[in-house]
């Protein structure tokens, strides 16, 4: 398996990150992607996986932080682009659930990301919250200009949001809430996705799956959101988690 979605640089982590990429190894996570939410995470991830097996990086700022970004921010970004395991961009997206940022600041982000991703191949992860719309109305106009290369992260969409990103490009990716008892919705959207771009994520520490609810969420747990969308899908755990690891490294194609 590959969680394509974890934030290992977080406070949560701090005491005992060796044993946490420890025990994703021991139940089968091979590699972690783990993902950045301004330009200082950004450097502080790639320093802390420099020496780590497995350990891969996405640069970028999160919508939420976007009015915080200083002015030199984004050229840091861009500047670590080429180093050494850096796999993507982001994540990137927007956000109207939180009244962080000016909106018209985060689609201005989220347009340098996807710009930066058109023009380097790297792909870009998409957070979106309350505002799908707006997020595809983006994606629709910046696939006029080229292809996208791209994964909607921790996916709540239904089937029609879920195919059409399919065929602007992207990669459909479920979290733990794929695996709450009340997200039914969720799961019949999940049997839809084209096989050849669904992938599996934790977005640790946050979004930890059922049975799991209420605790640190880590990659190790990557396994129950496997077993669930598996399940749903009508095959077997292992060949899902082939299928979504082949995925993954498609996607991810420095890795």
């Amino acid at each position: 398996m590959i969680d394509t979605h974890c934030h290992l640089d977080q406070d949560e982590f701090c005491e005992d990150l060796p044993a946490v990429i420890e025990r994703a190894h021991a139940a089968g996570v091979e590699a972690l992607i783990c993902v950045a939410v301004t330009a200082s995470s950004s450097e502080n991830i790639l320093a802390t996986i420099a020496t780590r097996p497995g350990c891969y990086a996405a640069v970028g700022i999160h919508p939420n932080y976007t009015h915080q970004a200083a002015s030199g921010d984004w050229d840091r970004i861009v500047a670590l682009v080429d180093r050494e395991r850096v796999v993507g961009l982001g994540e990137t997206g927007l956000d109207k659930h939180w009244d962080y940022a000016p909106f018209d600041l985060q689609q201005d982000y989220f347009e340098r990301h996807i710009c930066l991703s058109q023009r380097t191949g790297l792909p870009f992860i998409v957070h979106t919250r309350d505002c799908e719309p707006d997020v595809m109305a983006m994606l629709e106009e910046a696939h006029k200009r080229g292809p996208l290369t791209g994964v909607m992260h921790s996916f709540t969409g239904g089937p029609e949001t879920a195919a059409r990103c399919v065929e602007l490009g992207m990669y459909i990716s479920f979290a733990g809430m794929a695996t709450f008892k009340k997200s039914d919705e969720l799961r019949r959207t999940a049997e839809t996705v084209r096989t050849d771009r669904i992938l599996i994520e934790t977005d640790s520490p946050y979004l930890s799956p059922h049975p799991l609810r209420g605790k640190r969420n880590e990659p190790a747990h990557l396994v129950h959101t496997a077993e669930v969308l598996a399940e749903a899908r009508g095959t077997t755990l292992a060949d899902f988690d082939r299928q979504t690891t082949e995925n993954a490294r498609r996607l991810f194609a420095r890795m």
